[in-house]
């Protein structure tokens, strides 16, 4: 795999970190979470659970490795310097200073290892008035834009249906550790990567920024409308929706589209000449087109537009998106078998390579369930050295799953209320 001489000491949590972790550990990093004893990256008790296990956490750690260490001991903290001289990239999303305030700051890692690609991934980033604040994805949601333009007009803010906020993060932190690594070979020396959700956030608004400094008007919410194409957006059938989407610049497009919803009479109404127009009166142009559009089955719809080469396809929900002949074809979802006995359906790798393919590697980790084989592999420690870190409570593991701690508090409220 392409990644696969590339070590990973993955100290990230809940999702951003994880998701970019995973991204390196599906192209073959080995990704070794050094997680906090006794309960774990939180995201362990994020529900739904499947066997005690959380399906959250599965989603973005498989394939992973995870030790247990107590970093706030002297001795924790050697068995962690010592594992950086050895690894090539080390991944956290705390709140800055968090890690300086453990003696483990990037200075002091570079120190042991100036190869050392250090990624820090936060809410606001290493600098700036408001580095220190906490952030959770709707905040920078908030912050950033993007619900400001989400949604129908007039309507309220309104959340996309992911955590884009840590999503788009993760995506840009795997970005930057690619690249520091691919600069490494070049110069011999590693470097920080220092990734704000926030940034992220404006980084990814498309036009908007652009539209508004071009024009001075503010971008609002327009529903499921492209702000310069029309028509460009999700349509009501008679058994459901179609998302169409008329191309810039292919001839007689609009033209087709007309004559095959039987408004042929709309091709030659000068408001709707050029998508430019039809943007402009679109509060016009959109009930028609609905009326036309509720006239026939979505699956009607799709032949019809199919035969006449116009960008089309059906608004699915969750579960038939996983049921296209497409998404199959291509592998993108992915039976992993659990320890418990349970198998977990997952998305895979999007990242198709010809010669050297990724995947989902496996299972998630339990809690440091991998900490005597990464401290023999990494460091050469033998059985009994392991064993005497163990009894000193410097390392720990395999550790229990703590959701069936949680799942026992809440019988137990529950039998108390009388549930």
């Amino acid at each position: 795999m392409p990644l696969s001489d590339i070590t990973v000491l993955d100290l990230t949590w809940v999702l951003a970190g994880p998701f970019a972790s995973m991204i390196l550990c599906d192209l073959g990093a080995g990704v070794i979470k050094v997680e906090r004893p006794p309960f774990g990256d939180v995201a362990r008790t994020t529900g739904p659970y499947v066997d005690h296990e959380s399906a959250y956490f599965f989603s973005v750690n498989r394939g992973k490795k995870s030790i247990c260490i107590d970093l706030k001991s002297p001795r924790g903290k050697e068995l962690f310097l010592a594992l950086v001289e050895k690894a090539d990239v080390v991944m956290e999303n705390f709140t800055p200073g968090a890690m300086e305030a453990l003696g483990l700051g990037y200075e002091t890692l570079r120190s042991r290892n100036p190869r050392l690609v250090y990624a820090a991934t936060s809410g606001f980033g290493q600098t700036g008035p408001e580095r220190l604040r906490p952030a959770l994805d709707i905040i920078v949601q908030g912050m950033g834009g993007i619900m400001s333009i989400t949604g129908e007009p007039g309507g309220p803010p309104v959340r996309p249906g992911v955590s884009q906020g840590d999503i788009t993060a993760g995506l840009y932190t795997a970005i930057g550790v690619l690249t520091a690594l691919h600069e490494r070979e070049k110069s011999g020396k590693g470097q920080m990567v220092d990734v704000s959700m926030l940034d992220c956030q404006i980084a990814i608004l498309e036009n908007a920024f652009v539209r508004y400094f071009a024009t001075g008007e503010t971008p609002g919410p327009i529903g499921t409308r492209h702000p310069l194409a029309t028509p460009f957006q999700a349509f009501p059938t008679q058994d459901g929706w179609i998302v169409i989407a008329l191309s810039w610049g292919v001839e007689n497009q609009w033209e087709l589209f007309c004559a095959t919803i039987g408004r042929a009479d709309l091709i030659d109404d000068p408001r709707f000449d050029t998508p430019g127009l039809r943007t402009r009166h679109h509060g016009v142009l959109e009930p028609l087109l609905n009326e036309a559009l509720r006239r026939k089955t979505t699956a009607d719809w799709l032949r019809e537009f199919d035969a006449i080469g116009m960008p089309c396809g059906p608004l699915n929900d969750i579960p038939h998106a996983g049921e296209q002949p497409q998404v199959q074809a291509r592998g993108m979802l992915v039976d992993i078998r659990h320890p418990a006995g349970f198998s977990l359906r997952v998305p895979d790798t999007p990242v198709k390579l010809g010669r050297t393919p990724g995947g989902a590697a496996g299972p998630p980790p339990a809690i440091g369930e991998h900490t005597d084989e990464v401290l023999s592999a990494l460091l050469g420690l033998a059985p009994e050295q392991v064993a005497e870190l163990r009894r000193q409570e410097v390392i720990f593991g395999p550790l229990p799953s703590p959701v069936g701690r949680i799942l026992e508090r809440e019988r137990e409220s529950g039998a108390e209320n009388g549930g």
